[in-house]
């Protein structure tokens, strides 16, 4: 499990970079994006949890 996390997290980063390099014509922080996609899956993640908690 810990193989197909890093390769499918370094494809995520490689993919996130060309789209930050090609869209934005200034330098834009990965983070940033990263954020943008990271967020609501992480708040897609909490709800399903409460879901089964409650």
């Amino acid at each position: 499990m810990m193989p197909c996390a890093a390769l499918l997290g370094a494809i995520f980063l490689l993919l996130v970079d060309d789209v930050a390099r090609c869209l934005f014509p200034q330098e834009l922080p990965i983070g940033i994006l990263t954020a943008m996609v990271g967020a609501p899956v992480f708040i897609g993640l909490l709800a399903k949890g409460r879901r089964g908690f409650i």
